[in-house]
């Protein structure tokens, strides 16, 4: 069958050709946006990229059209499409219809982390012999792709609430038909699709209908938006992680790189590992919670998360000149660049200057929706330097007033990291945040302090 994706390099659209270029299909796509790490995966499985949405992609007619939620009426390859009549499915659909039904799917969902969480999940049932398939919006290290088929009956799949396709505005995650589900947080975001936190929390309602009764539900303490959502109907068992929860951490390093669990009151083991962050140790926690429900036990688990590479942009180094050292990180909503900065400064501890480089590029933060969070999600860093996209719809100085001398405001990209490395200083830690590619801005930092320091 030949499948042709409009929207390929997207990471869940990517996901889906690698999936169906392993069970066989040939896979064409086209995208307007082009750009590692995803367009190297698709390089490397065969499946030919095509620049654009030109009608003329469409011809001669695929067996079906995977139909990305990027895609709008009148992009000339969806008119096409519409008007040859031609067979055409959403990404989440055909995953269900070709993949999951048959399988023991393990969702993350929730509006922090599910990446990191999606990882750490598939990696501990693939450590623990279960061979996992898995879709995820991120490459983890352990595995060095985004999706794999594996081995039935476990499939891990990130459960994204963004809406499905433009015939089909429902959340994605409701086409997965969990067995086991983690609901991570809950917060307002995807301004462009949601109008208030209260329409996500019923799509999130429709999710938890979709868990059977012989399920497992994990389920994050005190976050009354995700309260709610269970108040509103839940068939399934619930186990909780944070604190007062089934399972609690106590934190044996300040960063979060050692800490103990309990279960229940019960400790169970301490695990030893390179994430850092609150956020991650709570990411761990609910991964051990699912892996238990698919047959895992903690012990196996927690020695798992010891093994865990990260995950690429995910605080992902990308390389270090004359001590300062330059990181990719996929954050793009006021708590993610909180929770990132305050892994960071964890790790790297006081004293040593944290530089927060950010791109507003996301639909809800263009929209100016998160403007009252964002300049105190910054104040760990002690220099701030943003970005400003033409398209950016608020003022940015003013936006982020308060934080005085420590803001820089750049148009451009060129003149941003001509002054990043202006005033640069050993022992830096620059942290660059976008939900893009930023125009390269990682290596071209790179490039331009290897040029100052004369190497």
């Amino acid at each position: 069958m030949h499948l042709h994706i409009l929207g390929i390099c997207g990471t869940f659209m990517g996901g889906i050709a690698l999936l169906a270029r392993a069970l066989g299909h040939q896979v064409t796509g086209s995208d307007a946006q082009v750009y590692p790490p995803m367009s190297t995966q698709l390089h490397a499985a065969g499946i030919t990229l095509l620049e654009g949405y030109d009608a003329a992609h469409l011809d001669p007619p695929p067996d079906v059209v995977v139909v990305g939620n990027a895609m709008k009426r009148g992009i000339p390859a969806v008119e096409a499409m519409l008007d040859q009549g031609l067979r055409y499915v959403s990404g989440p659909e055909w995953l269900r219809e070709h993949l999951l039904r048959d399988r023991w799917v393990l969702a993350v969902s929730g509006t922090h982390g599910k990446t990191t969480t999606a990882s750490l999940l598939a990696w501990v049932l693939d450590d623990a012999g279960l061979d996992p398939g898995f879709l995820i919006g991120g490459v983890p290290q352990n595995f060095g792709v985004s999706a794999r088929l594996g081995s039935a009956p476990f499939f891990v799949v990130e459960a994204d609430e963004y809406d499905t396709a433009f015939f089909d505005k429902r959340s994605k995650f409701v086409h997965y038909g969990p067995r086991t589900l983690i609901i991570n947080n809950l917060e307002f975001d995807h301004a462009d699709i949601f109008d208030d936190l209260g329409q996500i929390q019923r799509q999130f309602h429709h999710l938890i209908r979709t868990v059977p009764s012989s399920g497992l539900i994990v389920q994050p303490t005190a976050v009354p938006a995700v309260d709610a959502v269970i108040d509103l109907g839940c068939w399934t068992p619930r186990e909780t992680f944070g604190a007062a929860g089934d399972w609690q951490a106590e934190l044996l390093a300040a960063d979060g790189s050692a800490f103990r669990v309990w279960l229940r009151g019960v400790a169970v083991g301490v695990v030893e590992w390179e994430q850092s962050g609150l956020h991650n140790v709570h990411n761990a926690l609910a991964v051990l919670a699912a892996a238990r429900h698919a047959g895992v036990p903690v012990a196996t688990a927690m020695a798992a998360l010891g093994r865990f590479q990260g995950v690429k942009r995910r605080l992902e180094v990308r390389g270090e000149v004359a001590r300062i050292r330059v990181f990719d990180d996929f954050a793009h909503h006021p708590t993610a660049i909180a929770t990132t900065l305050d892994g960071l400064r964890r790790r790297v501890g006081d004293g040593v200057r944290i530089v927060a480089v950010l791109e507003p590029r996301s639909n809800t933060m263009r929209l100016g929706t998160h403007n009252a969070d964002l300049a105190t999600s910054l104040t760990t860093a002690d220099r701030v330097y943003l970005y400003t996209p033409p398209d950016l719809g608020w003022n940015a100085a003013a936006v982020l007033g308060e934080l005085g001398a420590r803001l820089a405001v750049h148009p451009a990209i060129e003149p941003l990291v001509a002054q990043i490395v202006a005033d640069s200083q050993p022992g830096d830690q620059i942290l660059v945040m976008s939900n893009g590619g930023f125009g390269g801005i990682h290596q071209r930092l790179l490039e331009a302090l290897r040029v100052r320091v004369g190497g």
